[in-house]
C-alpha cells in the first residue's frame, strides 16, 4: 500500500471519532484532497495533531473511508487483518458445531472491525463482499487470512463498488476449488439452494433466518400464507414444512418463478401445489383487494427501493402504503410480517408507519414479535445505521 497520509479532522466531530465513530466521510476531515488513491491507509488526528485513529480510504455510498484501529501502534497489515477474522471466527464458533445449519455470516463489516466488508459461510464455501475498491485492495492479505484460518473448499466473491455502489458484474470465482450449482446449505433443517457465481444475489438473505425459523415453528401451522416480494420463496418453504395450508409466493422477476419451484423440490414439496405468480406486488395487490382475496399472513419484505414500469417504491416514503394493502389482504386476528432492511430510519420510526396504517384503516392491532439482526451479523455501538434489519410480526386485532 502506499505511504500513510495524515488527515485533520474538524474540531466539531473531534470528540465522535475518538469515541469510537468508525465511519470517514468529506464533512469530517479539512483536507480530504490528501487522498488520491483508495486503499490508503491515513491516520486520523485531531486539530492540534494528536492521533484518534488509523483507518482506509475508500469511496461508497455511506462515505470515503473506514476506521479501522485506535491504537496509535497498531499497523494494517496482514496480520492485522487475520487477527480481526480470526476473532470473528471465534465469535461465530457455536455455528460450526450446529448440524442443522451451515450458512451464516462470518464477518460483519464495522460490526467485526473492517468496515466495507463482509464474508457469509454456505457449506465449505465463503462469500466476500467488497464494497469499495479501497478494501479490495487489502484482497491478498484477506484471502490469506481465509485460507489460513478456515482451509476453505473455495471462495467466491461479490464486487459492489461501482459508482452507484452497485454489483460489478464479473466472474465471482476468487480461490481454492469452483463448486458445483446450485450448492444446497442448510438454514435450521431447512435445505436452500445457492449459486455463488450468479449475479448479485446468491438465493437467500442470511439476516432472516431468526424470522424463517419463527414462521415455520410458531405461525404457520393449519395457515395460509402469502409471500410477497418473494425472492426465491424461502419464507414459502419455511411456511409449508410450517404446516401451512397453502403459500401465494409473489414477486416481479421472471427468473423467481424456476428459483421457487426449485427451493420447493430441494424439500421435498411438490411446487404445483403451491400458487408462484410473477407479477408486479403492488398489481397483486390491486387484483387481491378487488377479488376480496384473505390471507392467515402476509409478508412484507420489500427492498428499499424498488422500480417497476409502473410503480416507484420507497420504503421512507411508501412502506405505510404498503402496510395498508397488506392489512387489506390479511384475515381478521392474522398476522402480517413487516421487514425493512433500509437503514435511513430506526425501529422507531417503522413502528410509526405501522400506527399511521392501521389508524388509516381504523383498526387496532397488536405487535407480537420484534427483530432486528441475528447474533452472526453484530453491529458497532457508535454506528446505529448498522443496524439496518427491523421486522415485526404485527396481529390484526378485530372486535375489540
Amino acid at each position: 500500500m502506499s505511504e500513510e497520509i495524515i488527515l485533520r479532522v474538524q474540531n466539531r466531530y473531534t470528540d465522535m471519532y475518538k469515541e469510537g465513530f468508525p465511519l470517514l466521510s468529506k464533512d469530517t476531515v479539512e483536507n480530504t484532497d490528501a487522498l488520491y488513491e483508495e486503499g490508503t491507509i491515513f491516520q486520523l488526528q485531531d486539530p492540534g495533531g494528536n492521533f484518534i485513529a488509523r483507518g482506509y480510504y475508500g469511496l461508497q455510498n455511506k462515505g470515503i473511508g473506514w476506521i479501522l484501529t485506535h491504537k496509535e501502534r497498531e499497523t494494517i497489515d496482514s496480520l492485522f487483518f487475520q487477527k480481526k477474522i480470526a476473532a470473528a471466527i471465534n465469535k461465530r464458533s457455536p455455528f460450526y458445531h450446529k448440524e442443522d445449519t451451515d450458512a451464516f455470516r462470518i464477518f460483519n463489516g464495522e460490526g467485526d472491525g473492517i468496515g466495507g466488508l463482509t464474508i457469509d459461510a454456505f457449506g465449505e464455501y465463503y462469500l466476500i463482499n467488497w464494497y469499495s475498491l479501497g478494501i479490495y485492495q487489502f484482497r491478498k492479505e484477506i484471502l490469506s487470512a481465509l485460507n489460513l484460518l478456515i482451509q476453505p473448499r473455495g471462495i467466491y466473491q461479490k464486487k459492489r463498488f461501482d459508482k452507484k455502489g452497485q454489483y460489478l458484474a464479473d466472474d465471482d470465482f476468487a480461490a481454492g476449488r469452483p463448486a458445483v450449482f446450485p450448492l444446497v446449505v442448510k438454514e435450521n433443517g431447512v435445505n436452500i439452494e445457492v449459486n455463488l457465481n450468479d449475479g448479485a444475489m446468491v438465493g437467500v438473505f442470511l439476516d432472516q433466518r431468526d424470522v424463517r425459523k419463527k414462521l415455520r415453528d410458531q405461525y404457520a401451522n393449519g395457515k395460509t400464507l402469502l409471500n410477497t416480494f418473494s425472492y426465491t420463496g424461502i419464507f414459502s418453504v419455511f411456511g409449508v414444512l410450517g404446516g401451512a395450508e397453502k403459500t401465494a409466493s409473489v414477486d416481479l422477476a421472471k427468473r423467481s418463478l424456476e428459483l421457487t419451484k426449485a427451493q420447493f423440490l430441494a424439500n421435498g414439496i411438490d411446487p404445483d401445489t403451491q400458487e408462484i405468480r410473477v407479477e408486479d406486488v403492488f398489481n397483486f395487490f390491486d387484483y387481491g383487494i378487488k377479488h376480496g382475496l384473505k390471507y392467515d399472513i402476509v409478508v412484507l419484505d420489500p427492498p428499499s427501493f424498488a422500480r417497476s414500469k409502473k410503480h416507484t417504491f420507497s420504503a421512507k416514503k411508501d412502506y405505510t402504503q404498503l402496510l395498508e394493502n397488506a392489512i387489506d389482504l390479511t384475515e381478521d386476528d392474522g398476522v402480517i410480517i413487516a421487514s425493512t432492511n433500509c437503514a435511513t430510519f430506526d425501529m422507531k420510526t417503522f413502528k410509526g408507519f405501522v400506527s399511521k396504517a392501521f389508524a388509516e384503516k381504523s383498526i387496532k392491532f397488536h405487535i407480537l414479535e420484534e427483530y432486528s439482526l441475528p447474533k452472526d451479523f453484530p453491529t458497532h455501538p457508535s454506528f446505529p445505521e448498522g443496524d439496518y434489519l427491523k421486522v415485526l410480526f404485527i396481529k390484526k386485532q378485530t372486535g375489540l
